[in-house]
């Protein structure tokens, strides 16, 4: 198989100069526009958008339409590809798409997550909801259903529920509470290596 570079060039471009594509199909929620502006003002930009130079000179987006809109008036990265409309089209369908197809490696993600810090309440709440991820609600039991780690917990951590780490505990005191609060669930941490319910 020959691969191709289709990197043309990392140009920094205005934001609000970039032209949304047409075809985008991603839909952007309140909490995402939030978690992300808190990712900007603690670590700031540390990936490039995509685009492609269409045959004016002007730049369509292909990744990166909610940056571009969450920073109208900064100077951004952008990769421009050289890729022609069919090309670009396929990209914008499948460019998330490949990236959510990867698993978590749950034991690994929760000893990151723990080592986190932040002091935005955004981004503290996706920083949640990726170790609480793995609870699903059985619609037709109406019960709640949680996956434990199935792996070794790392050493030196607190965990309560399902992998989240007791410093933690506080900021999803509401979450364990309305757990608590059903029929047959058990809420359990283990501290040094004790069970206390």
């Amino acid at each position: 198989m020959q691969i191709r570079d289709r990197i043309k060039e990392l140009r920094r471009v205005r934001a609000s100069e970039l032209r949304p594509n047409r075809r985008n199909w991603r839909t952007h929620p309140q909490a995402q526009r939030d978690a992300l502006r808190g990712v900007l003002a603690e670590v700031g930009y540390a990936d490039a958008l995509l685009a492609r130079e269409l045959p004016d000179g002007t730049l369509e987006l292909i990744d990166g339409h909610l940056r571009a809109e969450t920073t109208p008036d900064m100077e951004v990265p952008v990769l421009i590809l050289d890729l022609d409309d069919a090309e670009a089209a396929k990209l914008l369908a499948l460019h998330d798409p490949l990236a959510e197809m990867a698993e978590a490696d749950e034991e690994a993600l929760a000893e990151l997550v723990a080592n986190v810090e932040t002091e935005n309440a955004a981004v503290q709440a996706l920083l949640n909801k990726m170790i609480t991820e793995p609870m699903s609600l059985d619609s037709t039991t109406d019960s709640i259903e949680l996956r434990q780690l199935e792996t070794k917990r790392p050493p030196k951590m607190a965990w309560v529920m399902i992998g989240i780490p007791t410093v933690r505990f506080g900021e999803i005191a509401k979450t364990v509470e309305s757990l608590a609060e059903r029929e047959g669930i058990v809420i359990e941490s283990t501290c040094n290596g004790e069970n206390q319910d």
